[in-house]
């Protein structure tokens, strides 16, 4: 569990004249709303008044490193889900109320994701006010006997006001009342009953004003939309002779949908920011400021999403301006000097929730909007983050106050203006888990900026009270007696000076008596007060030497006990540093861990992945290595069968070849032996075909073996079965000797199914020969299984049937005889005679022996 984070303790109160020096930190402040159902998951726990702690819901339930992680935030203050409005308000708006009255600026927004209650936060519902209406209510009920009459003030475009004499005022009050207008609001109008229950406070507010000035309110109402600058109470202009026109280029009809024009931000000549051209309302009551609010919020734009029905899509900043003007020295009228206007302002923003779009479901424009909303509710978070940066560690970091129209338009609260109170409205669904951490984590950098404390108003130079003086003037004098009464009935009575004698000696010297013991009792009290006066100025003396003295004591203690102050507030300001210097080293170094923690979370991962796949590759090569195994096994039995093959081929060739050189010799040797008594007729072609002399049958090279005869020619394995696939281009040969296969399946096409159920594969292939006869090669091969379940083919002999012509050349069977007496030729030797079909076997190529079919031409024996 995280622990919370304890606050920095705030630097001390300085002297009145360093009062420009001092900051305070942004009031931050957590409201948790109620449920919507009782059975909800709930993953936000108030722990006590200044502190809620995060739950990870079931769905989240570990964190990177498998434990329960549960997390706590501190706030200036926490307000569970029994707080009232009023409670709310007597908290957080209504010092700033207290300063609106008091000449200070004050800026009060609500944060949180969509659904959190930012808006009832703000605004309310009917039985239950909210901040805004009894701000008002606070406001009014504290100036409402010294407000100034309507128009007594004027707004101009410049960001300040001007100051209307009674004529002028009364004149523009005829003006305005003279023209009928049923949309500006009234106080004697009738309040409406959709908000008048929003406005009924029950609790009655008020702070202290000045009782010799005059005071205005002033209230505008303006929305930020997609970054652009609306105003709410924008009266749209309405030309019935020219309509207007909107996007779709088709005239409008109803004028309450006609689009508001953006408007500009500017600074004024003392450097605030304020939007040009915006409506400002001067107001007499509650219920005529709420009701200026009520109707710009119906121009407000909001949407139904898919987790609020009413969404807000905009910002909206409502501006109470208190323009306060002192007496002038009667006491009568307002004083004529724009200089000693004070102008306050507090403004109250409700801010449009933060949304993830794959959880609203958003398109189109809503998509749009919501892009929007975050961007600039980022800006403001890098804003915070900078300006805490530039405070705790010294750099001048340049503040994106111009990024976004929400930053830019409060920029001078946070350079100082005023105060600023932010609360922080969170929904504690298991939903919104991530959402409200991301606004947890934003509220803990806000309340570590630190705001400059606004400087108090000068006060003008006018006797106070002059306003109840003038009234008291005009009235009753008394029953207060004055001093001079009292010293004039201690004095003894005259006598009556009228004189009706002129012989009357007895009036005069009685008055003359009379005035001179008056004489000398106004002496005696002359020297009475000359010597009471001596010694109360000794008294005085005295009393001025005594307090000299313990002035003169108490400065002293007091310059120790700031020597002792300054020695603390430097020791504080060093520990403020170095524990800010600890906290960001702290920061650092849990990042670095994290990062640790992630990169070994990478390699075991990778490691485990290299693991596997090594498996993978020693299975595999298992796998393999038997597979080579069974291969070479294979392979060396094929090719032993097929060295025995090749070693008996050779061994019946060379006995072919012998037996042929024996038939030879033994030719020669009946030749050489033939008694030469006669001279042999030569047999012709035909005769010999005609008429089958016996030959003298040489021996057979094999012994005991059987007399040749004429057959079809067969493969010697005859016992598989074949796949014949004879192509239909092939020309059938009337040769002799034909390939005869049992049990073959002949095709024309080769193809799966067929070789599927052979062990044996020929393949009959016609060509012409280099002297134009046909010759026919039998390619045989085996058939194998592959291990995609197809079939393979591996030829491993060729077999050669070629025809020839017979020519006219012979050769002779033995060397060259003498010339016989009667002209006879020697004798020929035809070979056709011998055998008209000759067979002879030789060494084929490496695949095994094969058969050549030829007939020999006769040669002529040299």
């Amino acid at each position: 569990m995280k622990p919370a984070r304890t606050k920095t303790p705030r630097k001390p109160v300085g002297k009145k004249g360093s009062q420009t020096s001092l900051k305070d930190p942004v009031g931050v402040y957590c409201r948790v709303r109620p449920l919507s159902f009782p059975d909800q998951e709930c993953c936000i726990e108030v722990i006590n008044n200044t502190t809620v702690q995060l739950h990870t819901p079931e769905g989240y339930r570990l964190n990177r490193n498998g434990d329960y992680k549960e997390t706590q935030y501190s706030f200036k203050q926490v307000f569970g889900i029994h707080t009232t409005q009023k409670e709310l308000f007597d908290v957080v708006a209504n010092p700033l109320v207290d300063d609106l009255i008091h000449g200070k600026n004050g800026l009060l927004f609500t944060y949180g994701v969509t659904g959190s209650g930012k808006t009832h936060t703000m605004t309310g519902s009917p039985g239950e006010g909210g901040l805004l209406p009894r701000c008002l209510d606070m406001i009014f009920n504290s100036i409402g006997s010294f407000q100034a009459k309507r128009y007594v003030f004027k707004s101009n475009d410049r960001n300040s006001m001007d100051i209307q004499c009674e004529v002028d005022a009364l004149l523009e009050r005829q003006k305005r009342e003279a023209i009928p207008n049923p949309k500006t609001p009234s106080s004697k109008r009738q309040i409406d009953p959709e908000f008048a229950d929003m406005i009924n406070v029950q609790e009655f507010c008020k702070a202290e004003v000045d009782e010799d000035s005059v005071y205005g309110v002033f209230v505008s109402y303006i929305e930020i939309y997609n970054n652009y600058i609306y105003d709410l109470l924008e009266e749209v202009p309405f030309d019935p002779i020219k309509p207007k026109w909107n996007v779709y280029n088709t005239p409008m009809r109803n004028t309450d949908f006609l689009p508001l024009q953006s408007k500009l931000l500017r600074e004024d000549k003392n450097h605030n920011m304020y939007v040009a051209g915006c409506t400002e309302v001067e107001v007499k009551s509650t219920e005529e400021a709420f009701e200026v609010f009520w109707k710009g919020q119906k121009k407000r734009r909001i949407a139904n999403t898919h987790l609020n029905r009413e969404s807000s899509r905009s910002h909206s900043v409502f501006n109470i301006k208190l323009v306060q003007a002192p007496l002038d020295a009667d006491g009568d009228n307002v004083l004529q000097e724009k200089e000693q206007i004070t102008i306050s302002q507090l403004s109250l923003v409700d801010l449009a929730g933060s949304e993830r779009t794959n959880r609203t479901k958003a398109e189109g424009n809503r998509l749009r909007e919501a892009g929007n909303i975050n961007q600039s509710l980022m800006t403001l978070r890098t804003c915070m983050e900078v300006l805490r940066e530039n405070q705790m560690y010294g750099t001048n970091k340049m503040v994106p106050y111009r990024d976004s129209k929400l930053t830019h338009l409060f920029k001078n609260y946070f350079d100082g203006e005023g105060k600023v109170r932010m609360i922080v409205c969170v929904n504690p669904k298991a939903e919104d888990y991530e959402e409200s951490m991301q606004v947890m984590r934003f509220a803990e950098v806000t309340q570590e900026v630190e705001v400059a404390r606004p400087v108090d108003k000068a006060i003008c130079g006018l006797t106070p009270g002059r306003r109840y003086r003038n009234h008291g003037r005009a009235g009753p004098v008394g029953d207060e007696l004055l001093v001079t009464d009292v010293v004039l009935q201690s004095f003894p009575p005259l006598p009556p000076c009228e004189i009706l004698d002129i012989n009357d000696e007895q009036t005069l010297p009685r008055l003359i008596e009379a005035l001179e013991k008056r004489h000398q009792l106004r002496q005696m009290m002359i020297d009475e007060f000359t010597k009471q006066s001596f010694t109360f100025k000794g008294m005085l003396q005295e009393f001025d030497k005594g307090v000299s003295n313990k002035e003169y004591s108490i400065q002293g203690k007091l310059n120790e006990k700031e020597k002792v102050i300054s020695g603390q507030k430097l020791e504080i300001e060093r520990l403020e540093k170095k524990t800010k210097t600890l906290e960001y080293k702290i920061e650092i170094l849990e990042k670095t861990t994290t990062i640790y923690e992630e990169d070994k979370r990478n390699l075991q991962q990778e490691l485990e992945a290299q693991n596997q796949k090594l498996q993978q590759q020693f299975s595999d090569k298992r796998r393999l290595e038997a597979r080579l195994q069974g291969m070479v096994t294979e392979t060396t039995m094929k090719w032993e069968k097929e060295c025995e093959r090749r070693v008996a081929a050779k061994q019946l060739e060379m006995q072919n070849k012998l037996w042929v050189k024996d038939e030879k010799l033994k030719q020669l040797k009946a030749i050489v032996t033939e008694p030469k008594s006669e001279k042999p007729e030569r047999p012709s072609r035909e005769r010999d075909r005609e008429k089958a002399t016996p030959r003298s049958v040489s021996p057979s090279p094999v012994p005991n073996a059987p007399p040749l005869r004429l057959r079809h020619r067969r493969s010697r394995s005859a016992g598989d079965r074949w796949v014949d696939h004879k192509p239909a281009s092939n020309v059938q040969t009337a040769t002799v000797m034909q390939p005869h296969v049992p049990h073959a399946i002949t095709v024309s096409v080769a193809n799966e199914k067929t070789l599927a159920k052979c062990e044996k594969y020929m393949l009959t292939h016609q060509e012409l020969a280099s002297d134009g006869e046909i010759e026919t090669k039998l390619i045989k091969g085996d058939v194998y299984k592959t291990r995609g379940g197809g079939q393979a083919v591996q030829f491993t002999d060729i077999e050669t049937l070629k025809q020839e012509s017979p020519t006219g050349r012979k050769r002779r069977s033995s060397t060259v005889a003498p010339a016989q007496p009667d002209g006879a030729e020697s004798e020929w030797t035809d070979v056709e005679t011998r055998c008209s079909v000759a067979v002879e076997m030789r060494a084929g190529s490496q695949l095994g022996p094969g058969y050549q079919h030829h007939a020999q031409p006769k040669r002529k024996k040299p």
